[in-house]
């Protein structure tokens, strides 16, 4: 029989590990292939590692990796696909809003054929105007710079086949976007449609700032595109610069030169200010990025494991 794994990183979800276990083993297609759960706990400061080692317990098809601290969702995801030894794995959250019943549809897939199949989570609109509108225009800005098609939606809820994992575990980025490493990596790929359920317990660990970190994280981590489109930001800046020049020299007042004079100056020191900011500070989010990355440091570290064999 084939062996399915499913990798589920966990931070501070000591409520929610008994009902997954229990969602996912009633879901699961136990009469036609063997599972392991990997639960990687990210640096919880709750009991998610006691409820975590206690279904070890129970059951011998579940393991856990302990991280020596919170490394963050992605490197976390990254740690249990690394130690996945299925013929296929999938990866999804702790917090039950990717739901179990979609395992059997994910795995019918595979069956035919697909390498990868990745879902798709459809509009929620008991979500605020405001936030789905940030999320329509952070998607529409990521596909215009990034080198890669990002579909608006795609979560980390996913099967990948073991070739892809294969491939998946050489990567050693620093600073990990999955969602957009999985339509680079091309294979034959194909999305499931889903409605997410309500988280069963606890508060989401993305806050705005977190968001927002990874949204930057995900532009910056497939093109290099925002380089240059600070260069035609600055060309367009000193266009609009010289245009301006005619405008202000026919709106000048002798009676009033001296605010004239004054506002001119402190108008162009802020804009010429702001722009050489922003082209500065896109210029050195990516020289920080590469003195990350030349550091070699490990993405994350096991503090204790308990690991299904290979087969």
């Amino acid at each position: 029989m084939k062996t399915i794994t499913i990798v589920i990183p966990a931070y501070n979800e000591e409520k929610n590990i008994l009902p997954l276990v229990e969602s996912i083993k009633n879901h699961f297609p136990r009469e036609r292939y063997l599972y392991e759960l990997i639960f990687v706990d990210d640096g919880s400061i709750d009991g998610t590692l006691n409820q975590i080692k206690e279904t070890t317990k129970h059951d011998d098809s579940i393991f856990y990796l302990e991280l020596s601290r919170n490394f963050g969702h992605q490197n976390a995801l990254k740690a249990g696909l690394d130690y996945a030894t299925g013929d296929c794995a999938i990866s999804m959250d702790c917090d039950m809003q990717h739901p179990p019943r979609l395992i059997n549809n994910l795995i019918e897939k595979w069956e035919e054929g697909y390498d990868i199949v990745y879902t798709r989570r459809e509009d929620n609109q008991n979500a605020s105007f405001l936030k789905r509108k940030t999320s329509t225009t952070y998607y529409n800005l990521l596909n215009w710079l990034a080198e890669v098609k990002i579909e608006k939606g795609t979560a980390d809820f996913r099967l990948m086949d073991r070739r892809v994992i294969d491939i998946f575990t050489q990567f050693q980025e620093n600073d990990l976007f999955i969602r957009g490493l999985i339509p680079w990596l091309g294979f034959k790929q194909i999305a499931i449609d889903y409605e997410p359920e309500k988280r069963l317990s606890g508060k989401t660990k993305y806050s705005f700032r977190k968001m927002f970190i990874l949204a930057i994280s995900g532009i910056t981590s497939l093109s290099i595109r925002p380089l240059y489109s600070a260069i035609y930001f600055g060309l367009a800046a000193s266009a609009l610069a010289i245009i301006a020049i005619p405008i202000i020299l026919m709106s000048y007042n002798p009676h009033r030169h001296i605010a004239f004079l004054l506002a001119c100056n402190l108008t162009t020191i802020v804009f010429f200010g702001g722009i050489q900011l922003t082209v500065l500070g896109t210029i050195g989010l990516y020289i920080g990025k590469t003195f990350l990355q030349v550091k070699h440091r490990p993405i994350y570290i096991v503090r204790k494991s308990k690991l299904p064999k290979k087969h």
